[in-house]
Order: structure tokens, then C-alpha cells, then sequence
């Protein structure tokens, strides 16, 4: 059986990013770029005023002057500033040939044509004034491939001259749920079945991720069937299977894979919940298969799905984020299952604190919904007093990303 470490670092190995192709920078939030990005130009592309004031030359302070124009943002003024001489500028607006400096709106007087000076004036030469590429210049390294595209880097790359961006294709994935007891969501279930509630989270899950789905529904334990389903996942890059990965006679996930020709790299992690969870390949689809029960599904796709997603969409750090929290209570030493609790982590007087749920049944989705952070405890560990700092890895929550 693997540890955690050794199955991840197996896993992304094996996966290299998707194809490239180009998109809207509108459509760009959240996508990785495929290549490395410089600016196409310089920014600001003129020296320009950064307060509403007068352009002069420092060399005539301290006055008077004559005003000759005006510079505003769009519509620069013309002519050049000679000795005496100064021109009304507003903010953003280029500074005109000859001037050097801004003086501040609050601290000039003005008569008519006459501009004077009564308070201190600008401190040094260029004051208030944003030089010619203050922000960057053409050909300046603005963004790696494999960046992450946020709004602000969104904001910077149209600045540099991109209206389109090359980011990789976003992975599709089919999601496959097995099981005689399952119902879809919104089905009344009969004697002895249950609603699969495995298939919406985990949609909701990789689409949130950036994923294309391909729900192939629930198929029955029935080797037949599962073998049918499998034959529609040509041309998706990751199969996801729920259930059906145990060791029991009713699952079949792997024989039938394996029947299929599919490869299995590795089958049962040192992890709690979630052992009974494989990888391989199924042609040119990698494959994930999760265990059936929700806490242990949604867990193994933190760990797992969601990495490879990361890892295809081009992310230079796929594996989840993992911060340090004091423990409000005491925990108990763990065994040889590196364990993965539902918890709530909060910040008090500017520390980051972590509670595990009391319960931790691996079926128990209403305390992993109020849920929003795994507390991570590793194998071995030893006993923990309350306070004391542990690894904890913030979910969908607003308090951390990835």
C-alpha cells in the first residue's frame, strides 16, 4: 500500500499538460497560460501626470509662470513647455515636451492667465509625474507559462498589448457512478436504495476546477454494463469512477478495466478515508477511481482528481495548499493511515485555529458540507495537546487557494 506522497508523486508523473489553444482574455479567469508572456509594449507609453495640477519646468520654480494649455488623459497638449511657461494637466494626461515636473492643483494660485506658486512647491524634479514605462517596458517578462490567470494578471497582460492568451485546454472529464442502490438525485428511492449524492458534489467539484464533464450516469453492478459505459469515454482525458473499487464480488471496476485494457498503476493508498481508490490508464484516458462513499470520494479528489485536473490545465503547483493551525483540542495518537478529519478552521485574534467535527464516519456528508478544512494527520503521529500548531488543508471556502 502507498503513502500519500509516493501515490501523488506517481500520479502527476505521468501527466503532462493539455494542448494549448488560444481564447478571449474575457474568457481567460482561471485558465493556465501555455507559454511564457512579455509585453508587447511599453506602459504607461508616455510620461504622464499623477495628480490634477500644472506641468512646468523645475529649473523655473519658484514662478511665476504663463499658462499656455492644457493636458488632459486622451488629449494631450501639443506644443512644448518653454522657460515660464506651464500648462494645466490632469491626471493620467502626458506630460507636455519641455516639462519635467507637476506642481499640485492645492498649491498654485492662479489669476487669469498668471500662475504663482504661494506654498511649498514640488520637492525635486519629476515630482508627480509617472515616467514612460513606470510599469513596464516592450519585451519586459510579464506572466510564465503555467501561471494561474487571476483578474490583476488578467488586468496586466491587456495592458501589455493581449487581447487573446494561449492557455491550455481545459480537461474533459467523464464521471462514472456504479452501484444497484443508486438513484439520481431528484429520484424517490425504492426498498434499499439510496440517492447518489456522489455524482452532483463531484460535478459541482471538477467543473469548479476548470473541467468539462461527461456524466455517464449511475450503471449498475453489472459487468456487462460497466463495459458498455466504458465504451463511451473515447476522447476524454481523465475517467472518474465512483464505487465499485473495493474487494468485494460486486466490484468490478477493475476487472472490467482490466478486461477492457486498461492498465492499473496503483490500487489502495495509505489513507484515511479513502484506501479502496486506483489510477491507471484506459487508452489514452487516465483513470481515477474513487471509493463509494461520499466523504471518502470527496476526499480522494482533493488529494487526487483535482491535482491531475490542475496538473492537464497546465498548473506549475497542482498538489492542495497546506497551512499550520492550533488545534483546539486535544487529538489522539494516529495509526499507520495518514488520516484526513472534517473540521472547521477559524481565525481568532489574527491566528488560525482548526476544531475537528466529533464525528467522522466516512458517509456522513451533512458534517462534511459544514466542513471547511481536512485537519491532516499523518501516520504515526504521535498525540497532540490542545494549542498545539497541526497541518490543515483549507477547502472551497474563501480562507485559502490553490
Amino acid at each position: 500500500m502507498l503513502s500519500l506522497d509516493e501515490a501523488q508523486a506517481r500520479l502527476l508523473a505521468a501527466i503532462d499538460p493539455l494542448p494549448g489553444e488560444s481564447v478571449a482574455i474575457e474568457a481567460a479567469l482561471g485558465r493556465h497560460l501555455a507559454t511564457d508572456l512579455a509585453a508587447r509594449r511599453t506602459q504607461p507609453p508616455f510620461a504622464a501626470s499623477a495628480m490634477d495640477g500644472y506641468a512646468i519646468r523645475f529649473a523655473d520654480l519658484p514662478g511665476p509662470w504663463r499658462l499656455i494649455g492644457e493636458s488632459s488623459a486622451g488629449s494631450g497638449f501639443a506644443a512644448g513647455v518653454g522657460a515660464g511657461e506651464t500648462v494645466r494637466i490632469f491626471t493620467g494626461a502626458p506630460l507636455p515636451d519641455g516639462a519635467d515636473t507637476v506642481m499640485v492643483q492645492e498649491d498654485v494660485g492662479r489669476d487669469g492667465e498668471r500662475v504663482t506658486l504661494p506654498r511649498d512647491g514640488p520637492p525635486h524634479r519629476g515630482a508627480h509625474v509617472r515616467p514612460a514605462g513606470l510599469d513596464f517596458t516592450q519585451d519586459d517578462a510579464l506572466a510564465p507559462a503555467g501561471a494561474r490567470l487571476t483578474a490583476p494578471l488578467l488586468g496586466l497582460l491587456a495592458a501589455g498589448g493581449y487581447g487573446e492568451l494561449p492557455v491550455h485546454r481545459r480537461p474533459r472529464v467523464a464521471l462514472l457512478s456504479t452501484g444497484d442502490e443508486l438513484v439520481p438525485a431528484g429520484t424517490a428511492p425504492g426498498p434499499d436504495q439510496i440517492v447518489n449524492a456522489n455524482g452532483p458534489m463531484l460535478r459541482a467539484l471538477f467543473a469548479a476546477a476548470g473541467a468539462e464533464i461527461v456524466d455517464l450516469g449511475i450503471v449498475p453492478d453489472d459487468r456487462a454494463a460497466l463495459a458498455a459505459a466504458l465504451d463511451r469515454v473515447a476522447g476524454v482525458d481523465l475517467l472518474v469512477t465512483v464505487g465499485g473499487a473495493s474487494v468485494g464480488d460486486r466490484d468490478l471496476v477493475v476487472p472490467v478495466l482490466e478486461a477492457q485494457g486498461a492498465t492499473i498503476d496503483f490500487w489502495k493508498v495509505a489513507i484515511k478515508p479513502g484506501k479502496p481508490m486506483l489510477t491507471g490508464r484506459l487508452g489514452t484516458s487516465r483513470v481515477i477511481g474513487l471509493p463509494g462513499n461520499p466523504v471518502s470520494a470527496f476526499v480522494c479528489a482533493q488529494l487526487f482528481v483535482l491535482p491531475t485536473l490542475r496538473r492537464m490545465a497546465g498548473s506549475l503547483s497542482p498538489l492542495p495548499a497546506v497551512m499550520q493551525a492550533r488545534t483546539r483540542v486535544a487529538l489522539p495518537a494516529n495509526g499507520a493511515r495518514r488520516d484526513h478529519l472534517r473540521a472547521l478552521l477559524s481565525c481568532d485574534g489574527g491566528e488560525w485555529r482548526v476544531a475537528p467535527a466529533p464525528l467522522q464516519d466516512s458517509s456522513t456528508l451533512r458534517i462534511l458540507a459544514a466542513s471547511n478544512a481536512l485537519l491532516v494527520r499523518p501516520a504515526q503521529a504521535d498525540p497532540v495537546a490542545a494549542d498545539s500548531f497541526v497541518p490543515v488543508m483549507p477547502l472551497d471556502s474563501g480562507i485559502a487557494s490553490t
